[in-house]
């Protein structure tokens, strides 16, 4: 299965061999709109200017008494140097001025006390601010994929959706803690860094300004050869976290065909190709810092020469040297630092943009303005000239028309890609219509708000849905308020009871992620007590008894006759000796509903259900 397809993590984040999304050298993806995304990510902090405007004073600040102090520090030995130099030469009363040193590194104390104490203030800040842009953008795409329609789901994988709103937000919030107060912090040590380097000396300035050319171009070189190798090593990263997710979740197949060598070998192969990528990558991306020290160290050189012969020319005290060669050495990490963040905020901006993609997506018709309500629904279900199609030039339903009466069985029989599941997804408005109307008890649904009229349906599927909480937990979850005999009573009309108070822990016991630590026909039973206790007015089974044992099945037919008395139900049956004693019958095939009737009705007609039945029959008597 490919890489995509098990929703893995194409920019190698989060995966089970993953690293965080700000890598050293990681190959930033690029935003198709980088200025509209831009734009629409500040107004999610624009509720925060005040804030903002804290972080950047206290940013500025912090920078500013960081820059100050080599120069004071730079005239703290002039001080010492010109003391010095009197008393070797001799000077009557010369000395060492110790109370204007100490002076000076008492004010250096204070600075640098200062510039710890803003440059807390601003991550502090700025870690709320962060923290509350991203709660606010999450929860906007939350609350939006509760509003999307079924089909932007079935459209997508799911690992694609859960990449957006975990991986891409994770993005964004570390951008917004880190990089952004980074970026404010080298743009003002850059800028204050020359300004004090030209107050010292004009010249030397020129000096270190002569070697940025030569930084940028080395830094380019490197970063077109390592590029590449980035690209790679996301790739293989991603097919390595793909065979993992997939090797994990089909364990039991693997040991059960013998496969764990050919899986180690495939694991091998990619992990052999990711390692040589990686150690290109990191090898190539790590020879930046050792050349632009390189650059630096020849810089450096140079200051010391000229600064050495204006020092004996006496047109720069040798303090002003010292701090000249510490600005030259704060010169060269800010435009690295910027660099860096320039990278990391094109990958930020791609994932914001990924972000809006999802709260871009055309949502569900709106509610209706003044909503019907069914005070005591009874479950007369009508299909009026229904049509529908997923694409609206190809319709799948057209011009159907079905009345169901309250507490009749109605089985939807036919084909694969007949349009079972499509019927009941229109039935609970997953998707709208597009010709013709459904009315339960005479109400267009359309006039009924989402979540009443999916209140009226109780769901029984073939595919069990239980989530990792206690057994009570997942019964109660068919209606909010329960009491435990309500619980019980339920468990006890699914024939579950028995079964629960067998187990250890009885209804506290927990059921695991997968739920894989009771059986298929327990899961089952669960799910009807779930039914049972929504005390739904429409009832919708899918053959629940499809992957269970005989004796099982008897059980699950029991819980399911209890859950079917009085109630209007919607059957979907691939195994056709189930449904004989449904009131009516849909036969459906490509879309349409080509017979509808009683099983002998159907069976006389000697039509497509006959054909259907028959051979199923001869299936099951040859098999016997």
């Amino acid at each position: 299965m490919s890489e995509k397809k098990r929703g893995g993590h194409p920019r190698g984040q989060g995966g089970p061999f993953g690293g965080g999304p700000h890598g050293a050298g990681m190959a930033a993806e690029k935003a198709k709109d980088f200025k509209g995304t831009l734009r629409r990510l500040t107004r999610y902090l624009k509720p925060h200017t005040g804030k903002l405007l804290i972080v950047l004073t206290a940013a500025i600040l912090s920078t500013i008494f960081s820059i100050v102090s080599p120069k004071i520090l730079g005239d703290a030995t002039t001080i010492l140097f010109k003391g010095f130099m009197a008393k070797m030469q001799g000077v009557p009363g010369a000395g060492i001025d110790f109370d204007a040193i100490r002076n000076i590194m008492l004010w250096l104390a204070g600075l640098y006390l200062l510039s710890s104490l803003f440059a807390y203030i601003q991550q502090y800040v700025m870690a709320g601010v962060a923290q509350r842009t991203v709660y606010d953008l999450r929860k906007d795409v939350y609350n939006k994929l509760g509003r999307l329609p079924l089909k932007y789901f079935d459209a997508r994988t799911h690992g694609e959706t859960l990449s957006r709103v975990t991986n891409d937000m994770d993005n964004i919030s570390s951008t917004l803690q880190q990089s952004l107060t980074q970026m404010i912090t080298s743009v003002v040590t850059l800028v204050g860094v020359i300004i004090m380097m030209l107050t010292i000396s004009p010249l030397l300035t020129l000096v270190v300004i002569l070697t940025l050319p030569l930084s940028v171009v080395v830094t380019i070189m490197v970063a077109k050869r390592s590029q590449k190798h980035f690209v790679a090593q996301q790739k293989h990263l991603g097919q390595l976290n793909g065979h993992v997710e997939e090797m994990y979740t089909g364990h039991k197949v693997v040991k059960a065909f013998g496969r764990e060598r050919q899986s180690m070998e495939q694991f091998d192969e990619v992990n052999d190709k990711l390692y040589d990528a990686g150690w290109k990558a990191q090898f190539i991306s790590g020879t930046i810092m050792p050349l632009m020290s390189f650059v630096g160290n020849i810089g450096y050189v140079i200051v010391s020469v000229v600064g050495g012969v204006l020092v004996t020319r006496r047109a720069i005290e040798i303090g002003d040297i010292q701090a000249f060669i510490q600005y030259s050495r704060q010169f060269t990490q800010p435009i690295t630092q910027l660099a860096n963040i320039a990278n990391v905020i094109q990958s930020t901006i791609a994932s914001a943009e990924r972000v809006f993609e999802v709260l871009d997506e055309e949502e569900e018709v709106s509610e209706h303005t003044a909503p019907a309500a069914l005070k005591k629904p009874l479950g007369d279900v009508s299909f009026q000239n229904v049509s529908f199609g997923y694409k609206a030039d190809q319709l799948l339903i057209e011009d159907m028309n079905v009345d169901v009466k309250h507490g009749q069985t109605v089985a939807i029989v036919g084909p694969t890609g007949a349009g079972k599941t499509t019927l009941i997804n229109l039935l609970m408005r997953f998707y709208e219509l597009n010709k013709g109307k459904i009315t339960i008890d005479g109400t267009d649904i359309t006039s009924l708000r989402r979540g009443e009229l999916r209140s009226l349906f109780g769901m029984v599927l073939q595919d069990t849905w239980l989530f990792n909480g206690t057994i009570r937990e997942n019964i109660g979850y068919g209606r909010e308020g329960t009491t435990e005999e309500e619980i019980i009573r339920a468990a006890e009309a699914a024939h579950a009871d028995h079964f629960i108070r067998t187990l250890p822990d009885g209804y506290d016991t927990v059921l695991n992620e997968e739920a894989s630590n009771i059986s298929q026909g327990q899961k089952q039973l669960l799910t009807i007590a779930r039914a049972i206790l929504a005390n739904p007015s429409i009832l919708i089974l899918d053959e629940a008894t499809s992957s269970v044992d005989t004796r099982t099945e008897l059980y699950i037919q029991k819980a399911m006759n209890e859950l079917m008395k009085d109630r209007t139900s919607f059957v979907i049956a691939h195994r056709l000796s189930t449904i004989r004693d449904a009131d009516l019958i849909l036969v459906m095939n490509k879309g349409s509903i080509i017979e509808q009737g009683t099983h002998q009705e159907l069976l006389s007609q000697g039509g497509f259900y006959a054909d259907l039945y028959n051979s199923q029959f001869s299936d099951q008597h040859e098999a016997g």
